[in-house]
Formats: C-alpha cells, structure tokens, sequence
C-alpha cells in the first residue's frame, strides 16, 4: 500500500506542502504531486518550497509552482528491479516512486528503510524440538530463545525486511503455539504468517503447506542462525546464473596435525606435513525457482539436502554462494554462548 503521507494533490498550496512536510517526521521529506486522475506530474522537497518563495512565491500559491517537473520514478515491470533499485541507491535517492503505464504511483520504496526490495517470498523453518538445547527448550521453542533481549527469529525477520521482503512465511510444530502467539503483532509493519505443521516433516517438507507463494523466487532459511548474509548478493548471484537452486555455504577448513603419508598401495611416495583442506559447508539458507516445489513431495519427511540431491539427480542447476560475513548456527549451549558474546559486539 502506497503511503499518503508522501502524496499530495497539485491544486495544494506551498503552506499545506510545508505542513504535510513537517507532519513526515522521521524519514525523507519529500512529496509526490499528483494531479486530480491520481497521475504523477512532481516532486516537491522543504528546498523546492524555500527556493521558490525567495523567488517571489507566496505560500498560498499552488504547489505547481515549486514543483519539480523533471522527477525521477521506476516503471513498475519495466525497470522497478534489483539492479535498477541498486543504481538508485548509488544515486543517492532515499524516496523512489514506482509508476503503473498510466503515470500513476503504484509503490513507493524508501531507500532509508530498506537497503532494496527482493521480489521472493522467505520461508523460515521453525517446528523443530531444539533438543541439544535443553534444559531452556523445555518450555521456550529455540527460536523465541533471546538474544540481547530479542528472540533469535527476530533477528532474522528483521534483516529479511531491511532487504524489502514482505511476504514472510513460518512453519510451526513444537510449542506452536508461542511462536503463533508471538507473530500476532506485525513486525516492522510486516505481518508474518505461521503455519502450523501437522507433524514432522525435515527440514523443507512442511513448504508443501503454504497455500500461496507472490513470486517466482522462494528463501528458504532455518530459524536457529545467527548471519548478516547479504541477501542482495545472494539473489543477484542466484538470478545471474540462471540456478534451479543456490545454496549459501560457509567456508569449513579441518586442520590435520600430523604427517599424512602419501601412498601408493603400501608404497609411501611422500609426507605432507600437518596439512590443511578447505571445504564448504551448507549454512542452512537457501534460493529457488518456484518450479522446485514440484519435486518436494506432499505429506512425506523431506530434508532441504533430500531436494538438493533430487535436483543435481534430476541435472537440475544448484550452485553455491559463500556467505562472507558471520554466521552463527544456534544449536548446542556453546553455540548459543558464542552467539550472546557475539550480538555484544556487533551492537556496541
């Protein structure tokens, strides 16, 4: 929904453009002039007003006079897209409207706010029992868990939205009903949606469940982590290579700390002194088509790594993306120990 506080009808007079300004508070102070069919025909800032009235102006003249005719907008299904919203940002634009074939305001994305607005729909898995973390999942289900006063999941969601995602999924089993109790109140003026798994269904089967999805692109995530994962980069890597599915990975190095000997048979043909070998692990977040719900059966267990391997069966395209910033996965006291440290930090 559009917000009006930033539109204002062309037959307004500079002092109702000052005083609807000065009604925005916090947030950009600007406003989009639209004429009487609700078509946009300007821009109009504090110093439009203020150069206008040292012109000459009076601020019972018509906003038309001080408006900016020349104004910048995307074009919704056109260019209203990541790249496109990225080169705003660069540009340094903190309001950009979005216009429909007739000229008229269809969004308006606050660059402020959000660092952009992905088109996918995020699914967050939080049925499971948190066992290794018990005694505290007893009674609390491991994403309400706090952390610096705030529920692990929150985290999560919170980041999700400053990346402009609204349609927010999550799937409840264990303690549903405090997950269900904690999500009635929007947040961030985003209202997530749970869904309540009938049973145990692994780690993706319970997406079967989800009634309707507003876009080509799913993000599916566990509830448990702890990350500052760019998800702009993610999606940007994952549409640039055309994948069925990506997988964000975390780099994993196992250090041997001894002399491994180098063999042929019983033969030893050489040593390699306490040698290290990098790897990648799955981080628990993923990317894909749409379409790739249709290979998720219905009703049935199914892990996130069950539909990886279907698709590399089915020669289906899955790629990797390494995150590069944190990444915490909650599941053992130790893990929830580091991650209260680490939030210290990160906060200061």
């Amino acid at each position: 929904m559009v917000e009006s506080k930033y539109i204002i009808n062309h037959n307004n007079k500079l002092i109702d453009a000052l005083k609807q300004i000065n009604s925005i508070g916090r947030g950009p102070l600007c406003l989009f002039v639209e004429d009487d069919n609700g078509v946009m025909v300007g821009t109009l800032t504090d110093g439009d007003i203020r150069r206008s009235l040292i012109k000459g102006a009076t601020i019972n003249d018509s906003v038309t006079n001080a408006m900016n005719k020349d104004f910048n907008c995307l074009h919704i299904g056109i260019d209203d897209n990541v790249v496109n919203l990225r080169h705003q940002r660069d540009m340094k634009m903190k309001l950009v409207p979005v216009i429909d074939k007739l000229g008229k305001i269809c969004d308006i994305i606050d660059l402020e706010r959000y660092i952009t607005k992905l088109p996918l729909d995020a699914v967050i898995m939080a049925g499971g029992k948190g066992e290794r973390l018990r005694p505290l999942t007893l009674t609390t289900p491991k994403p309400l868990l706090p952390l610096a006063g705030k529920a692990i999941i929150d985290y999560n969601i919170e980041r999700l939205i400053s990346y402009g995602v609204t349609n927010i999924n999550v799937t409840v089993n264990y303690l549903h009903e405090q997950l269900e109790e904690h999500f009635q109140e929007p947040i961030k003026g985003v209202q997530v949606n749970c869904i309540r798994e009938p049973k145990f269904l692994g780690t993706i089967g319970s997406i079967k469940f989800i009634q309707q999805f507003h876009n080509d692109t799913v993000l599916l995530m566990n509830s448990d982590l702890f990350t500052n994962i760019d998800y702009e980069g993610f999606y940007m890597h994952f549409i640039n290579n055309d994948a069925d599915m990506s997988v964000a990975t975390i780099p994993y190095a196992v250090n041997i700390p001894y002399g491994i000997f180098e063999l042929d048979g019983s033969k030893i043909k050489g040593i390699m002194e306490k040698p290290s070998y990098n790897y990648f692990a799955n981080a628990g977040i993923y990317l894909f088509k749409k379409s790739v719900l249709d290979h998720i059966p219905d009703d049935t267990f199914f892990d996130a790594t069950d539909l990886i391997m279907k698709l590399v069966e089915m020669n289906k395209k899955v790629i990797r993306f390494p995150i590069t910033g944190f990444w915490i996965d909650i599941g053992k006291h130790e893990d929830y120990k580091k991650a209260q440290e680490f939030v210290k930090h990160i906060q200061n």
